[in-house]
Parts: structure tokens; sequence; C-alpha cells
């Protein structure tokens, strides 16, 4: 694959992707609106300007983290798409609601090649280059992208055409939200029952009460945490409401709706 890559939105995720591809010889450069200092080892492959960053890439990854600030990156604060004149494709790999993708393609029918790739895995598996993603795109493209995707990831599922990644991802995210907080909640109510923690995630690990989340309990670094809107959990909140937007409203009453609610409300678990 030869083409210049640039990854917008150097973060816990964003920043190991761009060292993965680094090192498999990709010729990447990273952006974020943080100053380049704090990027220790990859200062020498940031780009603090937006209009530079974008001048001569023709592969742009947003790892941002919304739709408020997909939108200041690629049409207001920074607009690198009125800045990028090479650009061939746009890989969209923040969650995002299926909707959104489908209105970002409509605005941009003679521009850049709109792919959406959502992944999946911590920061640690963003680091260790073995990220799942959930393809959205024609094939002739997902075909030349391939290279990059594997550089950064292991398992790569194509799940159709423009917007079937995101909505694959939202949908896989419901499931997790869900397992979460089940899980806590369960957890909580042993503790008032009297109900080892460790025997009782030991028990559903073995058990039909095994998720990923209880299985993986002790080594998830967001696990215990309490919502807050900057931490994994507010992440995963709004991961929720990305799946939510996309179905019809009332198929959101009852059990999803609670479920958003759950995630939204937990707090700090303590050991």
């Amino acid at each position: 694959m030869n083409a210049k890559i640039g990854v917008a939105g150097c973060g816990r995720m964003g920043l190991g992707m761009a060292k993965a591809m680094a090192r498999s010889g990709f010729d990447v450069r990273g952006f974020d609106v943080r100053p380049i200092e704090e990027f220790g080892d990859f200062a020498a492959l940031m780009v603090s300007d937006p209009a530079a960053f974008a001048a001569d890439r023709d592969v742009v990854l947003s790892v941002v983290r919304d739709v408020r600030q997909t939108e200041d990156l690629l049409f207001d604060v920074q607009g690198i798409l009125a800045k990028a004149p090479d650009l061939k494709h746009l890989v969209i790999c923040s969650t995002l609601s299926p909707r959104y993708i489908e209105d970002l393609c409509s605005r941009l029918p003679m521009g850049p090649k709109v792919i959406d790739a959502p992944m999946s895995g911590a920061q640690i598996a963003a680091d260790e280059a073995r990220l799942s993603f959930m393809l959205g795109g024609n094939d002739e493209d997902l075909d030349f992208l391939d290279p990059m995707f594997r550089a950064m990831g292991q398992n790569i599922h194509r799940m159709g055409g423009p917007g079937a990644g995101m909505t694959s991802k939202v949908l896989n995210n419901f499931v997790a939200g869900a397992s979460v907080s089940a899980v806590r909640q369960v957890l909580d109510w042993a503790d008032q029952l009297g109900v080892d923690e460790d025997r009782l995630l030991a028990l559903m690990h073995d058990s039909s009460g095994q998720t990923w989340f209880g299985s993986n309990f002790d080594t998830i670094e967001f696990s215990r945490n309490g919502y807050d809107p900057e931490n994994t959990i507010g992440i995963l909140k709004k991961d929720l409401e990305c799946c939510l937007d996309a179905v019809e409203q009332a198929t959101r009453e009852g059990l999803p709706e609670a479920i958003l609610s759950a995630v939204g409300n937990l707090v700090p678990r303590n050991r």
C-alpha cells in the first residue's frame, strides 16, 4: 500500500494505531490538539498545524471522540477537508451514529471515499497492534486499505457497504453495555447478600452467566469505574446512544433505555 497516511486524534487509541503503522513502514503523520512535546518518541512524526498535516495526505484516519469533534476536525475548527487536496480515503474510526455516517457520505458526493472503520479493543490492544476492526465500504477501497488495517489489528471484519461497519459496532457495543450493567448490578447484590465477589465471578465464567465483562473483570481497566463523561464508561454510554439513535423510537422503549440509564448511573465500585 503506497499512500501517505494521517491519524487525526492521537489519544489513547490513535497514538497506538499511528505507532503500529510507523513500525510497519508506512508513511504516517499524526495530528492532535495537544502540544507535540507530549508525544515522546513519536513527537517527530506529529504535526501541530492542521493545514500542514492535511496538505499531502492520501488517507486520513479520524480517531476523535464524538460527532462534535469530528465536525470540528473535518469542517469547522481544524477544517482539514478543505486543506487536503490529495485526500482519497477518509476513514472514520470513532464510534458514531450510523445516521451520521450516512449524512457524512451524502455531504461528500465528489470528495474522498468515506470508510467506516470503528475498532474494538482497549489502549493495550492499540499499542500491541491487535485491534478488531468492523469495516463498511466498497470492496475495491477495502482491498486497497487492507494492509493498513492489518498493521494495526488482528481481526478484520468486512460487514458490508458504507455504514455497515458502524452499524455493526454500535450493535456489538449495545451487547457490551448490557453485560456491563448486568455484571455490575449482580456484584452489588452479591455484596448485599453476602456472596464473595471472586467466587461469583468464577462461577459465572464457568456457567450460563458467562460474559466478556465478567470473565475479564480483574483485567479490564474500567471495570470498577463509575460514570464520567470523560472516562471509558462515559464513552460506552455515548456508544449506546449512537445505537439507539439508529433505531426506530418505539424499539428504544423499555430494556434498551433502561440499559442506557443503568450505564449512565454507575458509581465507582471498590474492591
